[in-house]
């Protein structure tokens, strides 16, 4: 796991190294192990390395291989580079190192740009061919390793983050106006801004299964690797066959998580269905003493600050070396600032400040863990699920009701008029959810959900909030395998006994019942779910600014009214219509845009 970046100059011109410095500097915290730089006439790499694989010198980057003419730099994990190292050995290869990078290198020097297909991980890539003079990036199937990029006419940039593009633009050569067809999906979909979209028009991000082929006169060849497919098998199974499959499959996703790693893996353990099955599974497979961590807030009148006595339960049934960390409603609101400050793009969700919490404790201790993401997707947790399936109409009509947190009235509401056109995000989830190959609307829901919005939201999240202080997350329920099996099996597998039941089979007998049997719960972060005291005085501050009204993106009269009853204004999902204002402003104002 790292920090990557790189400048491609294509006019004729070197690349400038105090701007791979510059970048650099603001992946440091992705990469505290090393720093390496390398430049070949008008490339130059730069990366920060995070020591998990082949922790010798040998591992370090940016790799290059004088005998393939490559070089490279890489952000991820490739899991099955034990056996693809085998047969490239086969085919005469040989290697100095031990790690997956070196993999990478000859994988490419034999099947080209075909190289992705062979990988199970996740991973953003860039490879450098010093006799073609070509660059070559991708990023893995589920899209949980970043990477933007930025033409500015003269060249290509890229990076892990936006914040180390944004450092480079002394001469204003990123254009860093707003995207309103991006500000369109980040008000509608709770942050999402799919690729290769960002609210920025002049940094865009590469798309997840996608691979990106830049040549020296400037052509790029955009190509897609990998889809979905969503249609059941022509083998029948029964029920209990589909659960004995997706068993095996997330067995095999754990160990792969834990195994492929020359440091110790730990598991972040919030007390729900998901991590806690992550934990039984790790037991079930043979791992003992598995270091596991939770994290807990103060109590508001409405609502416990933690879920400690279902975490508790998990620790105690498989004698975990269990963490429990308390950070108080003060710190929640004073660390606030620096959560922001780590988001490579605007996000809502109020967990990001818990999990950004939760990583620094456990930096300390570990350099990898396992996380829960992805589960409520890819097998149907969440509760707008089955309302629908219920639902009539269009897939958008049967979509929109539950899922969007504004309608396009409201936008126009919401936005002045140099930022409102069309109803972008409806076009964007009909041509998603009409897509071939899904058999039933669900099926095109949980694909889009598992290959789109979960990108751009919970999975962007963890990545940019453990990767704040240098800490890998590893998320076993979107192994691509496993998500290829789940997305064939029948709905009803997935929605019954209200979402994941597949799920609670699998872990009936495996981890307490008083998990299994629970209320869905969600991260909880009390000081921020209440829109009161200081969060409230703190979002008043922000919208209320002159940085904000000349900016001119809101319309004062919806903010005002939002402002006058502050707790009144929720989304579809219960999230803060003034949060999701505050939070896009005050982003923009620490990147000094």
């Amino acid at each position: 796991m790292c920090g990557i970046c790189g400048e491609y100059r294509l006019d004729g011109s070197l690349p400038d190294l105090n701007h791979i410095q510059t970048m650099m500097a603001k992946l440091e915290k992705r990469g505290p192990d090393h720093a390496g730089t390398f430049s070949d006439g008008e490339l130059a790499f730069g990366q920060r390395r995070l020591s998990i694989l082949d922790l010798s010198e040998k591992g370090n980057q940016p790799m290059v291989d004088p005998q393939l003419s490559l070089a490279l730099v890489f952000n991820g994990t490739i899991y099955n580079h034990p056996e693809l190292r085998q047969e490239l050995q086969q085919k005469g290869y040989t290697f100095f190192s031990t790690g997956d990078t070196e993999v990478i290198i000859k994988a490419y020097a034999e099947w080209g740009a075909d190289c992705v297909k062979h990988f199970l991980g996740m991973f953003a890539i860039a490879i450098w061919d010093l006799k073609e003079k070509t660059l070559f990036l991708a990023r893995d199937r589920m899209g949980i390793k970043p990477l933007y990029y930025a033409n500015t006419g003269k060249g290509f940039r890229f990076a892990s983050n936006t914040q180390a593009l944004l450092a480079t633009n002394s001469a204003n050569e990123i254009d860093t106006s707003i995207d309103p067809m991006a500000l369109h999906h980040l008000f509608t979909l709770h942050a999402v801004v799919p690729a290769p979209m960002t609210i920025l028009n002049g940094i865009r991000k590469l798309q997840p299964a996608h691979t990106l082929l830049i040549k020296a006169n400037g052509e790029e060849k955009l190509n897609r690797y990998w889809t979905l497919d969503a249609t059941r098998p022509k083998e029948a199974r029964t029920d209990k066959e589909w659960t004995d499959a997706i068993h095996e499959a997330l067995k095999t996703a754990v160990r792969r998580r834990n195994a492929i790693s020359d440091v110790p893996v730990g598991v972040l353990l919030s007390g729900g269905l998901d991590s806690s099955l992550l934990v039984g599974l790790l037991d079930e497979i043979g791992i003992q003493d598995i270091p596991t961590y939770s994290i807990g807030f103060d109590d508001q009148p409405e609502e416990k600050g933690s879920e400690f006595e279902f975490s508790d339960a998990v620790a105690e049934r498989f004698h975990t070396n269990h963490h429990k960390i308390h950070i108080p409603n003060e710190q929640t609101l004073k660390r606030l600032p620096e959560a922001i400050q780590n988001m490579a793009e605007p996000m809502f969700g109020q967990d990001a400040i818990g999990f950004y919490l939760l990583s620094e404790q456990v930096a300390k201790d570990l350099k990898v863990v396992q996380s829960g993401q992805g589960a409520d997707e890819v097998f149907g947790g969440y509760f707008w699920y089955n309302k629908m399936s219920e639902a009539k109409g269009t897939p958008l009509e049967r979509f929109r009701p539950f899922y969007f947190d504004r309608d396009h009235d409201e936008m126009i509401e919401t936005l002045t008029p140099a930022y409102i056109d069309r109803d972008f995000t409806a076009e964007t989830l009909t041509k998603l959810l009409e897509a071939p190959n899904a058999d039933t609307f669900i099926d095109s829901v949980l694909r889009a959900d598992t290959t789109m919005l979960i990108v751009d939201d919970p999975v962007k999240r963890v990545d940019n909030m453990t990767m704040a202080h240098g800490l890998e997350a590893r998320v076993p329920f979107l192994d691509h395998e496993l998500v290829e099996l789940a997305a064939k099996m029948p709905p009803h597998l997935k929605l019954q006994d209200g979402g994941k039941y597949v799920l609670k089979q699998i872990s009936r007998g495996l981890i307490p019942d008083s998990v299994i049997d629970r209320k869905k719960g969600y991260f909880p972060v009390p000081a921020l779910k209440y829109v009161r005291g200081e969060f409230l005085e703190f979002m008043q501050d922000i919208l209320n600014s002159q940085s904000c009204r000349e900016r001119g993106i809101y319309q004062r009269s919806y903010v005002d009214k939002l402002l006058a009853k502050p707790e009144e204004y929720l989304t579809r999902i219960q999230g803060s219509k003034l949060w999701h204002l505050s939070l896009l402003e005050y982003w923009l104002q620490q990147n000094k845009l």
